[in-house]
């Protein structure tokens, strides 16, 4: 039998922890949420690996430095409301929900939005809402929100979701151009985002969030 907990503490003991990754709660959080419970059932082995883990086309579970460390820069604080964009199965919205408020999770399909409903009812996450929609357009009905956070790659940002993320409110995409990536966690201040470089990443870009396409004439 698998033992899923060793697994998990390795998983932080030699991804997230040697990325100078060491808040207490992010730690906490990600030895407490059984990613395994959140992967397709036939990539539960791979559930703890380094890399980002593919459940569709042009989507992935973040692999787990990569969600630490955007964790790390957006510094959570416990009475904020997050937009989780793209979470899949609802990992990174579990790991979130025990470092805030409550977090609002954007799934663009009706299997993976059902499939995160019953994990995270299993583990007891009652501060996510999962709410079904294209990704592009987030949920403003639940925000605004004072942190959002992608899981996966952007190359241009909708307004629909920068005008959902309050004033003095943190944002944190992986920018991806070609295969290089770059997280950065924008600020937002009188209606403008302004970014600063956090760390580099890589992940495919989400759908609805690919840079719009150039004619030449």
């Amino acid at each position: 039998m698998t033992d899923y907990a060793k697994r998990r503490t390795f998983m932080v003991d030699t991804q997230v922890r040697p990325s100078d990754v060491t808040k207490f709660p992010i730690i906490d959080a990600m030895l407490s949420v059984p990613r395994e419970a959140f992967v397709p059932r036939d990539k539960r082995e791979a559930a703890y690996v380094g890399e980002n883990i593919e459940i569709a086309l042009s989507r992935v579970i973040l692999e787990p430095r990569t969600l630490a460390k955007m964790l790390d820069a957006l510094e959570l604080s416990g009475n904020e409301l997050v937009l989780d964009i793209g979470p899949g199965y609802g990992y990174s919205s579990a790991v979130i929900a025990r470092m805030c408020e409550a977090v609002v999770a954007v799934e663009d399909d009706a299997d993976r939005v059902s499939e995160a409903q019953s994990a995270l009812s299993e583990l007891g996450a009652d501060g996510v809402i999962m709410h079904e929609a294209p990704l592009a357009e987030g949920a403003a009905e639940h925000g605004p929100y004072d942190v959002v956070i992608l899981q996966g790659g952007v190359e241009s940002l909708p307004e629909a979701i920068s005008d959902q993320l309050k004033d003095e409110g943190r944002i944190a995409c992986l920018f991806m151009e070609g295969a290089l990536g770059t997280v950065r966690i924008g600020h937002k201040s009188d209606g403008h985002i302004s970014w600063r470089y956090a760390f580099n990443a890589s992940a495919p870009v989400l759908p609805g969030f690919e840079k719009a396409a150039e004619f030449a004439l």
